[in-house]
């Protein structure tokens, strides 16, 4: 996800979003991590599997399992690993080289979490470009020396 921006003062600039496959902000998930590692959710994944396997073949011969049943587990399979690849951090990153006359090269960067956030963050960026000249200082970017 790229876009080129023109700022107000003429200064052409690049923001783009990346996604993150770590975590780098350790600060916000410290609750989650206190177990630590992938074991307890490689456990519990086992233990649905296993449950739902015994639900299905451990049944009388007379007992019909609606497919509403089968569709609602596959959908509780599915919720997790869905809901854990769109709330990926995205590093946004907006830069311009700046020019000869006046104005230094320029870096900002920050994190954003969320597929949907991270399109609605570069859109404010861009649009703070346009209108200011700069990034909002209050916003997820923060300038990189």
């Amino acid at each position: 996800m790229t876009r080129l921006v023109r700022g107000a003062d003429g200064r052409m600039w690049t923001v783009r979003g990346r996604m993150s496959w770590a975590n780098m902000d350790g600060a916000d998930d410290f609750e989650h991590d206190v177990a630590g590692g992938h074991g307890p959710g490689i456990g519990m994944i086992a233990i649905l599997v296993l449950l739902t396997v015994v639900l299905l073949v451990w049944r009388p011969d007379g007992v019909v399992v609606p497919g509403w049943l089968i569709l609602a587990l596959v959908i509780l399979f599915l919720f997790f690993p869905a809901r854990w690849a769109l709330r990926r951090p995205w590093t946004i990153v907006a830069e311009t080289p700046g020019d000869l006359d006046e104005h230094p090269p320029e870096r900002w960067v920050g994190t954003v979490r969320g597929v949907f956030t991270v399109r609605q963050e570069t859109s404010k960026v861009a649009r703070n470009i346009e209108v200011y000249s700069l990034p909002n200082v209050d916003g997820p970017l923060q300038p990189v020396d």
